[in-house]
C-alpha cells in the first residue's frame, strides 16, 4: 500500500542536520568561509603585486625623463653658449661704463 502522505523533504534534511549533524554543518561553513577568505586574499595580493610593478615601471620612466631634463637644462643654460646667441643672433654688446645711464624713480 502506496500511502498518500506528503514528506517536505527540506524539513526532513534540515532537521536531520541539527539533531545530529550540527558539527557537520559548522565546519562545512567553516570550510566554505576559509576557501572564499583564500581567494578573495590571493585576488587582493595579486591585483597589489602588478599595481607595485606598474609603479615600479613609471618610477623608471620618470627618473628617466629627469635625467634626460637636467642634462638638457645644463646644455642649455652653459654660458658660453648663451653669450654666443646674445652676440651672434641677437647682435648685443657689452656696454661701455661710461655710456651707462641710471634712471632713478622717486615715489
Amino acid at each position: 500500500m502506496i500511502s498518500n502522505e506528503k514528506y517536505h523533504l527540506i524539513k526532513i534534511i534540515s532537521s536531520d542536520l541539527l539533531q545530529n549533524g550540527k558539527l557537520s554543518v559548522i565546519l562545512l561553513i567553516a570550510v566554505l568561509l576559509s576557501a572564499i577568505m583564500v581567494i578573495t586574499i590571493t585576488h587582493h595580493t595579486r591585483r597589489l603585486t602588478t599595481e607595485h610593478e606598474n609603479i615600479g615601471l613609471e618610477n623608471d620612466i620618470l627618473d628617466i625623463e629627469w635625467r634626460n631634463l637636467i642634462l638638457e637644462e645644463n646644455v642649455l643654460g652653459d654660458h658660453s653658449r648663451i653669450e654666443f646667441i646674445a652676440r651672434e643672433i641677437l647682435q648685443m654688446q657689452h656696454v661701455d661704463p661710461l655710456q651707462e645711464k641710471f634712471i632713478i624713480l622717486i615715489n
